[in-house]
C-alpha cells in the first residue's frame, strides 16, 4: 500500500493535532501511551491517549480501498517512518510529557499491534534493521578475544 503526498500530509497534520494538546506550558503530563488507531472500513484514523480520549481523527481515501490483508502490517510501516521522521526534525522535543511514552499502533478492540514509536532519552528500541549483522560481528569479536 503506497499513500499519496496528500494523505502522508494528513496524517502528519493529524498526529501534530493530536500532540497539540501536550505543547502548551502547563506542567507536565503523565501519558503512557498514545494510540493511532486506522481503520480499513472507514479510512479513518483515530488517535487516542490513555483514557481513550480521541485527541484528533482522519480519514484516509487510500485505506479505504484498501483490498488486501496486510492492512495492520503496511499502516504500522507507514506510521512508524512517519513517527520516526517527525521525531528527527523535532516535533516531539517540546511536548510536556514524562518520558518514557509510546506511539502505538491498536486494532478495532483496541488492542496494541505494535509500538510504533518510544519515546524515552535512555532507551533505544532494538529492530531488525540494527540487528542486521550483529551475529557476525559478535562472532568475530568473541574470536579475536580468544586468540589474543
Amino acid at each position: 500500500m503506497k499513500l499519496s503526498q496528500s494523505s502522508l500530509s494528513l496524517l502528519e497534520g493529524t498526529i501534530k493535532k493530536a500532540i497539540s494538546k501536550y505543547t502548551c506550558g502547563c506542567e507536565q503530563t503523565i501519558v503512557t501511551d498514545i494510540h493511532l488507531q486506522p481503520n480499513q472500513n472507514s479510512g479513518e484514523l483515530s488517535i487516542f491517549d490513555d483514557e481513550d480520549e480521541e485527541l484528533a481523527n482522519a480519514t484516509i481515501e487510500e485505506w479505504m480501498t484498501y483490498e488486501g490483508d496486510d492492512f495492520f502490517e503496511n499502516a504500522e510501516r507507514i506510521l512508524s517512518t512517519l513517527l520516526c521522521n517527525m521525531k528527527h526534525e523535532g516535533y516531539f522535543d517540546k511536548l510536556i510529557i514524562l518520558k518514557p511514552f509510546s506511539f502505538v499502533l491498536v486494532d478495532d478492540d483496541k488492542e496494541t499491534l505494535a509500538e510504533l514509536l518510544l519515546m524515552d532519552d535512555d532507551t533505544l528500541l532494538v529492530n531488525d534493521e540494527l540487528l542486521k549483522g550483529l551475529d557476525e560481528e559478535l562472532d568475530a569479536f568473541l574470536k579475536d578475544l580468544l586468540e589474543k
